[in-house]
């Protein structure tokens, strides 16, 4: 069983190998090509004019938070499944994520989602709009991690107050100022 900083560094290595190039094998130290499902993976990183779109991967407490980014052209912004397609590339993100963290640490990893993604669609101009999708999904593995909305309690308040009834309001000796 991994311990949780275990999990999390491979989970963060397994997102820093989905860098923009890794689908082509010449671009990744290990020779390796690796498919995520992005459309950027069209062409050639250096010489081709493509769509930007990439992902990032944050933990908070039992959490991993997956954010997608993309440009679409307008004809896709009026598409009707739209949600559906930024469903299938969340899919396609985390079966590369599992993939990346099974052969960088021989184990395997849960991510179950919590709901559909959250989608905000902006214009960038009147050819281009930006989409921003967050989707939350549970790590499986992480039995010990307090989530980060839960209250906490105070452990050190009863020391304290013992602490504050030490003191007296008695001068030390050394004390030669006037009363004040």
């Amino acid at each position: 069983m991994a311990s949780v900083y275990d999990i999390i560094k491979g989970l963060n290595q397994a997102a820093a190998n989905a860098h923009d190039g890794s689908h082509m094998g010449d671009y990744n130290a290990d020779g390796d090509a690796r498919s995520i499902g992005l459309k950027r993976e069209e062409g050639d990183p250096l010489l081709d004019s493509r769509i930007m779109d990439g992902f990032k991967v944050r933990i908070s407490g039992p959490k991993c938070i997956v954010t997608y980014q993309s440009e679409i052209p307008m004809k896709d912004f009026h598409n009707t499944k739209l949600h559906d397609e930024v469903e299938q590339i969340y899919a396609d993100i985390i079966k590369f994520l599992k993939k990346e963290y099974k052969s960088i640490t021989k184990e395997s990893i849960s991510l179950s989602p919590d709901g559909p993604c959250d989608m905000l669609v902006q214009n960038m101009s009147k050819m281009r709009t930006w989409v921003q999708c967050t989707k939350v999904y549970t790590i499986g593995g992480l039995k010990d991690v307090i989530a980060t909305r839960e209250p906490s309690t105070d452990k050190l308040q009863d020391g304290f107050r013992k602490f504050l009834d030490l003191s007296s309001d008695k001068k030390p000796k050394n004390v030669t100022r006037k009363n004040d």
